[in-house]
C-alpha cells in the first residue's frame, strides 16, 4: 500500500512541483494546504503517514505550531524551507522534526529524505515500544523476586534510569506511619553507582532528631494524583522541600500507586535540573502503572526503615547481558548531574546506528565520549576512524574522506580507499564538522542519505554500512544563520544530539579529574604522589577554565614534572580567577544574551549576600530582600555556583538562619 501525504506550503508551484514528484515515485498525496487551518482540516478527515511542511505559512498559525500539533498526535513531518534564521531553527528543533528540505531540492534528495523520514519514525516508535515492553518485563521479574525491600528497589531504580531522569528516587507508604518515615530510597553519586538512603542515612545527613523528621513527613502534603513540581512549588516544611535543600534538588515527579483501603505506594523522582520531567515521563508511568502496581502488591517497600550504610555499584542499567559494556566508560571521569545526563544520553543511543552529534567547547571531553559510543554499540568489533576535518586542506578533503582512483589527479600514483570506505562495518568520527566547506557539506549530506561514496576519479558508487558520531565546538545553529552551514546537513546529523558541559559548569568535578590526572602523571613519570596541596584544590575550583580538561590535564602535568616527589603537588604557576566581566555592547545571539543575564543575576545575589553579611532566612535576609523564598536563593546559588568566599572575607562565618 503507498503511503499518504499531506502537502502544507503556501507556494502553489512549490506545492505542485512536489505533488508530482510524489505521484510519479508511487505516494498517495492527500491534498495541499495553503495554511495550517486548511491542513487542520484535511487531519480531521484523515491521518496522513507524512507530512511536508513549510516553517512559513499563511495565516496566524506558523509551521512550527502545525508542527507541535503533529508530533502530539504522532505524525511525522518533514520541513521544507529556505529559511535560516537562528531563532527560528531553534524553535523548529524544539520539534523534533524527522528531516528538512532546503529550497531548491533535488528530486532525489527529496525522495530519500522522506524515506529516511519514515523509517525513523516507524522504527523509533517500534524501538520505544520494545524497550517499554522490555521495562515492563523488568519490573514483573523484580516483583518476582524473592530479596529484601532495598535490594528489589535498587534494581528499580536501575531499571528505570534510561527512561526517566533522575538523581535520586524513593518510595514509600501514604499516609505514612506518624514514627517512621517509611521511605527509601537511592541517591545517584555517580554512573554506574547509587548509595541507599533510608530513615537513618537520612537523620544522619540532614542531622535531623526522628521528632522533627516525623513533623517534616505529617507537613508533607499528600498526594493523590500524579504531579510534576519545581522547587518553587513544593509545600513548606515537606519531605520534597527537605531533599530540595538536602540534595539541591530543582524539580520533582511524584507518583502515586494505590495499594486499596485508603493507603497507597509513592514513588518520587528528583532531579538537580530545574524542570526535568514532561508529560511523556507521566505518560509512560501511567503505561507502567500495572507492573508498579503488581510490584508493590508482592513487596511491602514502605515496611521496612533503613538498612545498612552500603554502596551499591550498578553495573549495567539495561540487562546482565550488557555487563561488560560498561567499561566503555573507563577513563571518563566525573558525576555531576550535567555530565551524568550525557553520559546517560550516550549509553542509551550506543545500541543504535543513530547518527549522533556531540556538542561542546574545545576540551570537553568529546573524543573520548564518541570512543565511548562506539565502544558500547554492536559495532565495536569493528573500525573506529577518526576524522578532524579542520587538519586536511580544503583540496584533499574530499580524497581524504571517499577515497580517489589512480591518477584522478596529480600524484595519484595509486588507487586508495577513503576514511568512509574504511569505516565499513564500524564508526567514523568526524571531529570538527563545523569546519568542513560547503562544498563538502552538499556531498557528505548525499553520502548520509544515500548509504554510498564515490571515489575521487570514479564511476561507479560504493556501498558504506558507516555509523556516523560527529562533533563540534561551534553553535551549528548560528553558523546555518550565517550561511556557513547548510542546514538540510545541520538536521541531518543532528538525529541525537548531546551536549558536554564546561568544566566551569561542573566544579564539583575538579577535585576528581586533578586527582587522576595526577596519578595517571606520576605513575608515568615514575614519581612517588602525595596528593594535591589545599590551596591548589582552592585556586583550581576558582579558575573559569577556558581550556576545560585539556588545560586542566597541562596543569596537573605541570604541576608532577616541577614536583620534588616528597612534597604535595602546588601549583606551576600562578592561575588568575576568572572574574565577571559585564558585555557592554549589544548581544548577537541568544547564548550571548543568556550569558549577559546569569553574570547580571549573579552579581546581583553577590552584593545582597554580602550586604546581609551570608543571612539568607529570616528578617532582613537575602530571601527578604529579594521577596524570594529561601530555597529559591539557595537554588539560584547553586545554580550559579555562588560560594562562601564569593561574599565573605577569610574569616567571616555563614549564617542561613
Amino acid at each position: 500500500m503507498s503511503r499518504s501525504i499531506l502537502i502544507v506550503e503556501d507556494e502553489f508551484i512549490v506545492a505542485n512541483d512536489v505533488r508530482l514528484i510524489l505521484v510519479q515515485a508511487g505516494y498517495q498525496v492527500m491534498g495541499i494546504a495553503a495554511s495550517a487551518e486548511e491542513a487542520e482540516e484535511y487531519l480531521l478527515k484523515r491521518k496522513p503517514d507524512l507530512v511536508i511542511l513549510d516553517i512559513r505559512l499563511e495565516g496566524a498559525v506558523t509551521g512550527i505550531d502545525f508542527a507541535r500539533k503533529l508530533k502530539a498526535e504522532n505524525i511525522a513531518f518533514v520541513y521544507l524551507s529556505a529559511n535560516s534564521n537562528q531563532k527560528v531553527l531553534e524553535e523548529a528543533k524544539t520539534t523534533e522534526p524527522y528531516g528538512f528540505l532546503v529550497k531548491p531540492f533535488r528530486e532525489q534528495d527529496m525522495l530519500v529524505t522522506l524515506d529516511i523520514a519514515w523509517y525513523r519514525h516507524t522504527h523509533s516508535l517500534e524501538s520505544k515500544l520494545r524497550q517499554e515492553e522490555q521495562l515492563q518485563k523488568q519490573l514483573t521479574a523484580i516483583s518476582n523476586e524473592h530479596s529484601d525491600a532495598p535490594v528489589k528497589l535498587e534494581k528499580v531504580v536501575r531499571a528505570m534510569q534510561p527512561f526517566i531522569p533522575f538523581d535520586y528516587m524513593s518510595t514509600g507508604l501514604r499516609p505514612p506511619d506518624g514514627e517512621h518515615l517509611s521511605d527509601i530510597g537511592y541517591l545517584r553519586i555517580g554512573f554506574n553507582e547509587y548509595q541507599f538512603v533510608g530513615e537513618n542515612e537520612l537523620l544522619t545527613i540532614t542531622g535531623l532528631t526522628k521528632q522533627h523528621l516525623a513533623s517534616v513527613t505529617h507537613n508533607t502534603p499528600t498526594v493523590n494524583q500524579p504531579v510534576m513540581l519545581n522547587v518553587d512549588a513544593v509545600a513548606k516544611g515537606s519531605l520534597q522541600q527537605l531533599m530540595s535543600d538536602q540534595f539541591s534538588m530543582l524539580s520533582c515527579l511524584l507518583f502515586p500507586v494505590s495499594l486499596g483501603y485508603g493507603l497507597s505506594v509513592l514513588y518520587s523522582f528528583y532531579s538537580r535540573q530545574p524542570g526535568a520531567y514532561t508529560n511523556d515521563h507521566l505518560v509512560l508511568l501511567g503505561r507502567l502503572k500495572p507492573a508498579l502496581e503488581e510490584l508493590v502488591g508482592k513487596e511491602t517497600y514502605y515496611s521496612t526503615t533503613a538498612g545498612p550504610v552500603k554502596n551499591h555499584p550498578v553495573t549495567s542499567r539495561r540487562s546482565t547481558t550488557d555487563n561488560a559494556k560498561s567499561s566503555g566508560f573507563n577513563g571518563v571521569i566525573g558525576n555531576h548531574p550535567l555530565f551524568l545526563a550525557a553520559l546517560d544520553l550516550a549509553s542509551q543511543v550506543a545500541n543504535y546506528s543513530t547518527s549522533v552529534l556531540i556538542l561542546g567547547e574545545s576540551g570537553t571531553g568529546k573524543e573520548r565520549v564518541a570512543q565511548s559510543i562506539h565502544q558500547f554499540s554492536p559495532r565495536k568489533q569493528g573500525p573506529y576512524i577518526k576524522v578532524n576535518c579542520a587538519a586536511i586542506p580544503p583540496t584533499l578533503i574530499e580524497s581524504e574522506l571517499f577515497g580517489h582512483e589512480k591518477g584522478a589527479f596529480t600524484g595519484a600514483i595509486e588507487k586508495r580507499k577513503g576514511k568512509f570506505e574504511l569505516a565499513h562495518g564500524g564508526t567514523i568520527f568526524l571531529d570538527e564538522i563545523g569546519e568542513l566547506p560547503l562544498p563538502m557539506q552538499v556531498k557528505l549530506l548525499r553520502v548520509l542519505q544515500e548509504r554510498e561514496i564515490e571515489y575521487v576519479g570514479g564511476r561507479s558508487p560504493v556501498k558504506i554500512d558507516v555509523r556516523v558520531v560527529a562533533a563540534t565546538h561551534r553553535n551549528l545553529e548560528k553558523e546555518v544563520a550565517e550561511g556557513n552551514f547548510r542546514l538540510d546537513l545541520y538536521y541531518r546529523l543532528n538525529v541525537f544530539p548531546i551536549t558536554l558541559p564546561p568544566l566551569r559548569e561542573r566544579k564539583s568535578d575538579i577535585e576528581a579529574l586533578s586527582l587522576f590526572f595526577a596519578n595517571r602523571f606520576c605513575q608515568s613519570f615514575n614519581k612517588p604522589f602525595n596528593g594535591i596541596a589545599t590551596s591548589m584544590l582552592g585556586t583550581l575550583n576558582d579558575y573559569d577554565w577556558p581550556g576545560n580538561i585539556r588545560e586542566l590535564e597541562n596543569i596537573i602535568e605541570q604541576s608532577v614534572v616541577l614536583n620534588d616527589g616528597k612534597s604535595p603537588l602546588q601549583l606551576a604557576r600562578k592561575l588568575q580567577p576568572a572574574t565577571p566581566q559585564l558585555n557592554t555592547g549589544p548581544a548577537n545571539t541568544i547564548d550571548e544574551i543568556k550569558h549577559m543575564h546569569r553574570e547580571t543575576e549573579r552579581d546581583y545575589i553577590v552584593s545582597i549576600l554580602k550586604k546581609t553579611k551570608g543571612r539568607i532566612r529570616g528578617n532582613d535576609g537575602a530571601a527578604e530582600l529579594m521577596k524570594i523564598k529561601p530555597t529559591t536563593l539557595e537554588s539560584k546559588m547553586v545554580k550559579l555556583n555562588i560560594k562562601r568566599q564569593d561574599f565573605f572575607e577569610a574569616g567571616e562565618g555563614f549564617n542561613s538562619q
